[in-house]
C-alpha cells in the first residue's frame, strides 16, 4: 500500500511540477512578447534582449504563484481511476453509492477544498519548523530571507504526499479498491 501511495505521489508531483512550470513559462513569455510589441517593437539590441530577459525573469516567479494554484487543481482530477500498483483510488458520489467513472473538475471542488485545506496546515507546520530552524542555527536577524517561491513549492510538494495520505483516510467520498 505505500508503494501505492508513493507512485500516486509521484505521478501527482510530476503533473504539477509540469504544468504549474509550462503554464508560468508560457504566460510569462507572452506577457513579455506583449510588452515589447505595446513600446513600438524597438530594434533588438544587446541591451534590449537584457530588458526583455529581465522582464521575463521578473515576471516567471508572479505569475508561477497563480499556476501553481490552477496545477494543483487540475492534478487532483488525474489520482483518480488510474491503477498504480494494483489500486486505485475512487471517487463516490454524494450519497456514497455509486462510483464516478469519469471524474470532472465539478466534482472535485468539495474534495479540493478538503484537500487544499490540508495542504495549507502542512506548509504552515514546514514554515513553521524551517523558521524554527533558521533561528536556531542561524544568527541572522531577517529570519524569512530564506523564503521564496521556490521553498514553498518544495513544502507544497512535501505536504502533498502528507495530504493525499490524510484525504484517502479521512473523505467518505474517496476509496482504495484492489484492481
Amino acid at each position: 500500500m505505500s508503494k501505492f501511495y508513493l507512485l500516486l505521489w509521484t505521478r501527482w508531483v510530476l503533473r504539477v511540477t509540469l504544468c504549474s512550470l509550462f503554464l508560468a513559462t508560457t504566460m510569462a513569455f507572452i506577457t513579455t512578447i506583449t510588452l515589447y510589441i505595446n513600446k513600438g517593437s524597438p530594434e533588438v539590441t544587446q541591451s534590449v534582449l537584457e530588458a526583455l530577459y529581465d522582464i521575463n525573469n521578473f515576471l516567471f516567479p508572479i505569475i508561477w504563484s497563480f499556476t501553481i494554484l490552477i496545477a494543483l487543481f487540475r492534478s487532483l482530477k488525474y489520482i483518480f481511476n488510474s491503477p498504480l500498483n494494483s489500486y486505485k483510488l475512487e471517487l463516490l458520489t454524494c450519497k456514497r453509492d455509486e462510483i464516478i467513472e469519469f471524474v470532472g473538475y465539478g466534482d472535485l471542488v468539495k474534495i479540493w477544498r478538503k484537500w487544499f485545506m490540508l495542504m495549507i496546515w502542512f506548509v504552515a507546520i514546514e514554515m513553521t519548523l524551517t523558521t524554527a530552524f533558521v533561528y536556531i542555527f542561524n544568527s541572522e536577524i531577517n529570519l524569512f530571507s530564506w523564503f521564496n517561491i521556490y521553498f514553498l513549492f518544495i513544502f507544497i510538494l512535501i505536504s502533498g504526499y502528507l495530504s493525499i495520505l490524510l484525504l484517502v483516510n479521512r473523505c467518505k467520498r474517496i476509496r482504495i479498491v484492489k484492481c
